[in-house]
């Protein structure tokens, strides 16, 4: 109890920037009108899913009277979701992926969890480049490992490899990466985890157990401009990829996902069959029945990409006119501009006045920063022009 109680405490410390910003955007919004409130604070997908998702559903709704329609499956996930998953997986990772090395998950977090079960022993470590996603840090406590965050190189966020070179020692079990990034949108180069791969073979050579890279890609498909989002399947032989449905095909609470181990890893059986087994005993047991059959059509189709590009544009344009310091967002549907003064908390107070929700950088690790996520519309970009001049000259 005091082991839970202790986490619980961190949880809510770490994790209230976000749910602050959700709160007072639930007040500010009964008191002024949602219409007047300008929330950049969650990045929760708004675009409708495809609409084969629509005719999938149509479809399944005349099935649903057959024995076993949502019953018990192998808990890799249903055999032919996964070959005509192993297929699309395929060709975004440009490697040739066979089935039996994929695991159908609850969502990208479900394969995280589950792979660091099968992978990690209480008091390694996961190094991870920092700002990152806040649940990291819960994910390696829930399997007794300790989060070890890397600050990235300031303002465009790439890898500081050194510093990465530096902090890795005997604890050091994974490196977790998350590209496209949430929260600052960048993407690594293939330069840059071809030198990061080079680093950990030269760490492995001294060790009995390799260091993994563990990429997390639920925005692969959201890169603007024409950048690569390079595949660490054909870079390094230790990497594992976890990703989702929850952005591409607009179906994040339909919590569908899944672990993908590198083909050319030695002893894969066993690694498969351990991530496997964590998914199970760790409860998830299978990826939801309907969100599977609903993915097995929907593969291949995504969301409108043009659309987030189009809203990136906006809010660049809303922020230069503001002489906001920033970097174009690669990827993802993110911006991470520096806080003017250097203080984040502070000026998404001052943001707060002008009924602008933003996140501070704290909340992600990385203090002088802030979110906006830009998957709201483009008239709640425009309409917070005026807005964010005002907080800028305020600050």
């Amino acid at each position: 109890m005091q082991l839970i109680s202790s986490q619980m405490t961190g949880y809510i410390k770490k994790a209230s920037w976000i749910r602050k910003m959700f709160e007072e955007g639930i007040k500010l919004k009964q008191e002024f009108g949602a219409e007047n409130v300008h929330d950049f604070s969650l990045g929760n997908p708004d675009l409708p899913p495809p609409s084969i998702i629509k005719e999938t559903l149509a479809e399944l709704a005349d099935e649903a009277d057959q024995p076993f329609f949502l019953g018990y499956m192998p808990n890799f996930g249903y055999p032919d979701v996964r070959q005509r998953l192993a297929e699309e997986v395929s060709k975004e990772q440009g490697v040739e992926v066979p089935a039996d090395s994929l695991v159908i998950t609850c969502g990208a977090a479900g394969a995280l969890n589950s792979v660091f079960r099968a992978v990690l022993e209480p008091g390694d470590e996961i190094i991870t480049p920092a700002p990152f996603f806040v649940e990291y840090g819960f994910y390696a406590d829930n399997h007794a490992a300790q989060l070890k965050p890397i600050p990235s190189k300031p303002l465009t966020f790439e890898l500081d490899l050194d510093a990465i070179d530096a902090a890795i020692n005997d604890k050091t079990r994974v490196v977790l990466i998350n590209s496209p990034n949430n929260p600052t949108g960048a993407v690594y180069s293939r330069e840059e985890l071809e030198k990061l791969a080079a680093i950990l073979e030269k760490h492995n050579a001294k060790r009995e157990r390799p260091i993994f890279i563990l990429s997390d890609e639920p925005y692969r498909f959201l890169a603007f401009d024409g950048v690569e989002v390079p595949s660490v399947l054909d870079i390094y032989r230790y990497s594992i990829v976890c990703s989702s449905f929850s952005k591409n095909l607009s179906m994040a609470g339909e919590r569908v996902g899944y672990a993908l181990i590198n083909p050319a890893i030695e002893g894969k059986e066993v690694l498969m069959g351990a991530i496997i087994m964590s998914n199970r005993i760790l409860g998830f047991v299978n990826a939801p029945a309907l969100a599977q059959k609903l993915l097995g059509k929907a593969l291949g189709s995504s969301v409108d990409v043009s659309i987030y590009d189009k809203r990136r544009k906006a809010m660049a344009e809303v922020l230069d006119n503001a002489g906001f310091n920033y970097t174009m967002p690669k990827g993802a549907f993110y911006f991470f501009p520096e806080a003017p003064g250097g203080d984040d908390v502070a000026f998404c107070a001052t943001l707060q006045e002008e009924k602008i929700l933003a996140v501070p950088g704290t909340g992600f690790g990385c203090p002088g920063y802030f979110r906006l996520a830009f998957c709201v519309g483009e008239d709640v970009i425009l309409r917070a022009k005026d807005a964010f001049k005002r907080a800028m000259d305020k600050a």
